[in-house]
């Protein structure tokens, strides 16, 4: 049983051992969470500029992510190889299109929740 001195050390260590568990994840998506998926499961179907990004999520799934959310881990998406800029078009908006990590990654989540879900749809069935 933990003292209440000793709460607040036990629960940075806690914090700090999920951080470093997370960290060593191969595709380190999971620290910036939800949005990088998304973006990765908009431009799944093809490249597409920020706005049209933000649009296409929104219509597939009612999330609606700003400006930036969305800029912030595109640059991350980018900077790990998961997405690639394009030449901006005459209009001056620089699409991206997903890269073949990108696409790695967003099969490797996809497949994670997918089994996860058939767990929960299961278990709320046998209810």
């Amino acid at each position: 049983m933990l003292l209440d001195s000793q709460r607040p050390v036990y629960s940075q260590l806690l914090r700090d051992k999920i951080y470093r568990i997370m960290s060593n994840q191969s595709n380190k998506l999971s620290r910036f969470g939800e949005p990088a998926h998304l973006i990765l499961l908009s431009l799944s179907s093809g490249p597409k500029h920020g706005y049209a990004m933000t649009q296409d999520i929104y219509e597939e799934t009612g999330i609606k992510l700003g400006p930036g959310t969305l800029y912030g881990a595109m640059t991350k998406l980018a900077e790990q190889g998961l997405i690639k800029p394009l030449e901006a078009t005459s209009d001056r908006r620089r699409p991206y299109k997903i890269t073949g990590s990108g696409r790695t990654a967003l099969e490797t989540y996809v497949d994670k929740w997918s089994h996860v879900m058939a767990i929960g749809k299961q278990r709320l069935a046998e209810q």
